[in-house]
């Protein structure tokens, strides 16, 4: 069983990463007891075995009274654990789940574009002027040049080339609107005047340098590179982009990029290295790591919407309209539900379009009364956009954060007294001579660094979307109390 349970952890990781699928999302919380179950069990030999090493009795063997204790003298119930791990371990191998990469689906994460969905854009009038200016977009938009051959000549006795690309980081929680404001960048009229090109490129958690350069080439070219080779694909890119000014969007940008210590991302970076001053790579991430691996200039913060702006955008979700003639019994119901959305575009999206079902008080109101993770979501809604940052974590630091969902919303977290409950969960894994403490805090700032928990006057507190989505994952893992009059 000791034996078994590494690989039944990491069959969980792989099923959270199809829990979309409805077949694996039933096997799923089995597979959970199953092993809980496992774990219960090998806690309580563990127990055994030392007392037999504090009573300093050589002789005698855990086995002993462990049996006759936990099981009644009979393998059955060890037995019928393993029995069961091996079994639901077989259905999930015949849904194709061992062996998987564990990369985001189609539809869970769905490939973006320069165009942006929206044509208007809500409240983000400074973060768009921060943009402009650290592309240093001119203020008056010129006329496009021209791109002869005479006028290249001219600019590459003019113009000086960089050596590496600045990058510019625009970084946020999921569902905040990151990918929004980089596409209204890329259609801003000054923007699309200063660039010679402009290259969206839908990273995801795929850091494929072959397949990313590739599609640089295919936006360069407008056909699709037929070679396989990395070192002919980057020669021809690097000839494509030879003198031109450049904006190279790369949007939402995960750890993945920064794996091999940051060969990667270099070996991406290469073929730009001739391009026109004023060439900038633009990054959007939900990443930490990402933001200060790649950044090399201050990056820009997106937060949720103010409360006047949100409502507006929210009042257009709900009612398809910003106008104020909405039903006044609805729009107080509204109100009362903003607080929840944290000031997120995704989330008023996903509840908007519940709310537009039913413009019926009493559907407006069960849906005030409800947490948003107990509601019924879309692949591509607030809740499973979130739930990808929960994915890419380890299961010892999934184990620790699904836990804080016990917690209140809004509770103040301190770092020593967490510890110490993840350690008396058993979520710890001692390594060797460090003291168990000292991994419990690396935990911890494992998970202030992937913006899990915020610091908020010395203490730290979950973000109430991503409570509600520790909330979700752990539905069938404890029993949350809430007091309906609160």
């Amino acid at each position: 069983m000791r034996d078994t349970l590494p690989a039944m952890y990491d069959l969980i990781n792989k099923a959270e990463w199809r829990s979309h699928e409805h077949c694996v999302a039933k096997l799923l919380p089995c597979l959970k007891d199953a092993v809980y179950e496992a774990e219960d069990l090998l806690d309580e030999f563990t127990w055994y075995e030392k007392k037999v090493q504090v009573e300093g009795n050589a002789s005698q063997s855990p086995f002993t009274d462990f049996f006759h204790t936990v099981i009644e003298g009979s393998f059955d119930e060890v037995n019928d654990v393993q029995s069961r791990l091996d079994h639901l371990s077989s259905m999930l191998d015949n849904l194709g789940l061992h062996g998987i990469a564990q990369r985001f689906d189609k539809l869970v994460r769905p490939e973006t574009t320069s165009l942006p969905n929206e044509t208007k854009i809500f409240g983000r009038a400074k973060e768009l002027k921060q943009v402009l200016g650290l592309l240093g977009v001119p203020t008056c938009p010129k006329r496009k040049r021209t791109t002869s051959s005479i006028d290249a000549s001219t600019r590459t006795s003019t113009k000086s080339r960089i050596s590496s690309l600045p990058v510019l980081v625009i970084a946020g929680i999921g569902g905040v609107g990151k990918t929004t404001l980089a596409q209204h960048v890329c259609n801003h009229p000054r923007v699309r005047s200063h660039f010679d090109l402009i290259i969206w490129i839908c990273v995801s958690d795929d850091f494929d340098v072959k397949r990313l350069t590739k599609e640089v080439i295919q936006s360069c070219t407008k056909k699709e590179g037929a070679n396989d080779n990395l070192n002919s694909l980057q020669h021809a890119l690097s000839n494509h982009v030879n003198n031109k000014r450049l904006l190279i969007v790369l949007d939402d940008m995960w750890d993945d990029s920064l794996k091999e210590n940051g060969q990667c991302w270099k070996r991406f970076c290469a073929p730009f290295r001739n391009v026109q001053e004023g060439s900038m790579i633009l990054v959007t991430t939900r990443c930490p790591n990402v933001t200060e691996g790649v950044r090399t200039m201050e990056h820009v913060i997106v937060e949720g919407l103010k409360d006047g702006v949100f409502w507006n955008f929210f009042k257009l979700c709900a009612f398809g309209s910003e106008s104020s003639d909405n039903d006044p019994e609805l729009e107080r119901i509204g109100q009362r539900i903003l607080p929840k959305l944290k000031g997120s575009p995704l989330a008023a999206k996903t509840l908007g379009r519940m709310l537009r079902m039913d413009l019926q008080a009493s559907h407006w109101n069960s849906i005030v009364e409800s947490e948003l993770w107990e509601l019924k979501q879309k692949e591509t809604d607030i809740l499973p956009a979130l739930r990808l940052s929960y994915m890419y974590l380890p299961f010892y630091l999934k184990q620790c954060f699904a836990f804080c969902a016990v917690y209140p919303k809004d509770y103040k977290f301190e770092k020593a007294c967490l510890a110490e409950i993840w350690v008396a969960e058993g979520f710890v894994e001692p390594k060797g001579g460090v003291p168990i403490q000292d991994i419990c805090y690396q935990y911890f700032e494992d998970l202030v660094a992937r913006s899990f928990f915020q610091k908020v006057n010395g203490r730290y507190v979950i973000h109430d979307l991503l409570h509600d989505m520790a909330q979700k994952v752990s539905e069938h893992d404890c029993f949350i109390l809430r007091n309906k009059s609160d």
